[in-house]
């Protein structure tokens, strides 16, 4: 198939619907999908913040198909590179990867279809492309635009900063006229802007989709026995590809021997394994169903693993985007998924004593502590889980989602206005210049140092909060933060401020409940219905499994991941319609001409097998 780029440059560019309908295979576009293609086919730079999931590839990879040139895509895994290679391949387009993984004669050939103008999309290192060779070599090339794919690795304040990233700001001068494309799932206030700056994309336009997944189920769970939690966990999953997350490589290995004894599928992932030992199970998990990868967090980023239908962690991440970015690796198809943290004690413990031992400046480490600190919050609330994540990247959801285990199981509150006044009051005594360590200190009457140096020991809320203890004024202040009662000044080191929803609870006029600490509930109960994967009738399911048994020979044939043939839910779609036809088959969802040329009789022939 002609690749749509390959026009001739005066020629009127493809019309990207029906582009996004022969290539793709869909009929229309997502969210703000349309109107960032349009922005960018039309030459226009663009920092793009949508969810995992939410079809951000696409924003990038349908305008460089449609405008003349080859679209250059940093990314930052060669796993990465070789599974959107390989995706891009099947649909008929020519796409290729410049990484350190290539031999000799590989590199020579991409060059080769690089300088012919024979390809569609190049993915390539930052590193690699910063190289003054190759940029050298770009300057005979047309390039229709340039993506900067997981750009919060460019961020110091994100939670994969990449100093590799920074040199990228150079492309906006060495090539003027490309439209470049930043994208990202996970960024904060701060971290978008700090990408905006370091990207040189200050004109860009943002475009800002909601975080919301609707289909993950949160679920946290003070940590009782870890092994046996997750355990519990795992045989609601049963057959399902999942992550399990913990902080060290030894509980890894650990876990992963554990699982395995107890029939679960499940193999360990980190960065001290033998490469080619790592690279083996990493290609497992993305081939094969029903596999549990046990891994630290240096695996994931980037991965399209659609099918993923649960990520637990066993450990606490860093920060509230990191955990937002593990969980939201599970279930981008959009079919349900679940993730489920267990943190404790020694979890705050042993990530704050990282941070403080850490090597970067006490700037950074202001900012990882109140990272750290909103997660908490969002550990420790009583209200919807997913409106408190929400709130923490500027989203309001009006009401609980009714889908996390805090709706599903309501926990113990308790009458916390009295706390509240007197937490709100000791941040406008202060002036609002500090954070909660030092007004913890002026609520238990604490004479220390820093108190007494600002004369805070004579303010009216010293000593006034002995009826709590530090532990539970460190709750209080952070479900403030979580609810917005409370905000983080990262720029004035974590000073808290007031907001507006603060006012009413200090003139008494609204009643503040918080959640109560608790005995540990089991995963079990917490996640107790678990719903079904896909739903599919009787008739289907039966054929629904055949089709995915082919898609597992097709896959294993081509050395690709199964899901790079089919979604599941295009299989589901074929097995509740089951076209009888070539045409009908390519009313399909996610079925392009191309896969209707490649597959379409093997598909016709299942149908027919099964009556």
């Amino acid at each position: 198939m002609q690749s749509p780029s390959a026009a001739a440059p005066d020629a009127p560019l493809p019309d990207p619907h029906e582009t996004l309908r022969n290539v793709f295979g869909l009929r229309g576009f997502r969210g703000e999908q349309e109107e960032i293609v349009s922005h960018v086919m039309a030459g226009g730079d663009a920092l793009v913040l949508m969810p995992t999931g939410g079809g951000k590839s696409l924003c990038y990879q349908l305008p460089s198909l449609c405008r003349p040139g080859v679209g250059l895509v940093v990314s930052p895994l060669i796993a990465l590179m070789r599974n959107q290679v390989a995706a891009l391949r099947q649909l008929g387009l020519n796409a290729a990867a410049m990484n350190s993984s290539l031999t000799g004669p590989e590199r020579a050939a991409v060059r080769a279809d690089l300088r012919a103008g024979r390809l569609d999309l190049l993915y390539v290192a930052p590193e690699r492309l910063m190289m003054p060779d190759f940029l050298d070599m770009l300057d005979g090339v047309q390039i229709a635009l340039i993506a900067i794919d997981e750009a919060h690795c460019v961020s110091q304040w994100g939670h994969d900063f990449r100093p590799e990233y920074l040199q990228l700001a150079q492309l906006g001068e060495r090539f003027p006229g490309v439209p470049r494309i930043a994208l990202t799932a996970t960024a904060d206030l701060q971290s978008r802007e700090d990408i905006r700056r370091r990207l040189g994309l200050d004109g860009a336009r943002m475009f800002l989709a909601s975080f919301d997944r609707p289909n993950i189920r949160y679920a946290i769970v003070e940590k009782a026995s870890a092994p046996r939690q997750l355990l519990a966990f795992l045989r609601a999953h049963q057959g399902e590809s999942g992550i399990v997350y913990c902080l060290s490589r030894a509980t890894v290995e650990k876990t992963a021997a554990a699982l395995q004894t107890h029939g679960i599928n499940a193999l360990p992932y980190h960065a001290r394994l033998e490469p080619e030992v790592r690279s083996r199970n990493q290609d497992a998990f993305l081939a094969e169903d029903g596999l549990v990868l046990v891994a630290t967090v240096a695996f994931g980023m980037g991965i399209d693993k659609p099918d993923i239908r649960f990520v637990a962690h066993l450990d606490l991440p860093g920060s509230l985007e990191a955990f937002y970015q593990e969980t939201g690796r599970a279930g981008r198809d959009g079919a349900p998924a679940e993730t489920l943290l267990l943190y404790g004690l020694q979890d705050v413990v042993l990530r704050r004593n990282m941070i403080d031992q850490g090597n970067s400046p006490d700037e950074v480490k202001w900012i990882e502590r109140n990272k750290l600190d909103s997660l908490l919050g969002v550990c420790e609330t009583a209200a919807c889980r997913r409106q408190a994540i929400l709130a923490h990247f500027g989203e309001v959801m009006h009401a609980p989602c009714g889908n996390c285990d805090t709706c599903l199981t309501p926990v113990e509150t308790w009458d916390a206005t009295t706390a509240a006044r007197k937490a709100i009051s000791a941040v406008l005594r202060t002036e609002q210049r500090f954070g909660s360590a030092h007004l913890i200190d002026l609520l238990l009457g604490v004479a220390n140092d820093k108190i007494l140096r600002f004369g805070h020991e004579k303010l009216p809320t010293f000593g006034v909060g002995k009826e709590l203890d530090r532990k539970g004024w460190g709750s209080v202040f952070r479900q403030l933060i979580v609810r917005g009662v409370l905000a983080v000044d990262h720029a004035s080191y974590g000073a808290l401020l007031t907001t507006a929803t603060a006012r009413p609870i200090l003139r008494g006029e609204e009643p503040v409940h918080l959640r109560r600490d608790q005995a540990s509930r089991s995963a079990l109960n917490t996640i107790s219905k678990k719903k079904e994967r896909i739903a599919l009738g009787a008739a289907a399911e039966g054929l629904y499994e055949a089709l995915r048994a082919e898609r597992t020979r097709l896959a294993r044939e081509q050395s690709v991941p199964a899901y790079v043939i089919f979604h599941d839910a295009t299989l589901a779609a074929i097995a509740t319609a089951r076209p009888q036809s070539l045409a009908e088959l390519g009313d399909i969802p996610g079925m392009g001409r191309t896969k209707v040329e490649r597959y379409g009789e093997v598909v016709l022939e299942a149908i027919r097998a099964h009556g």
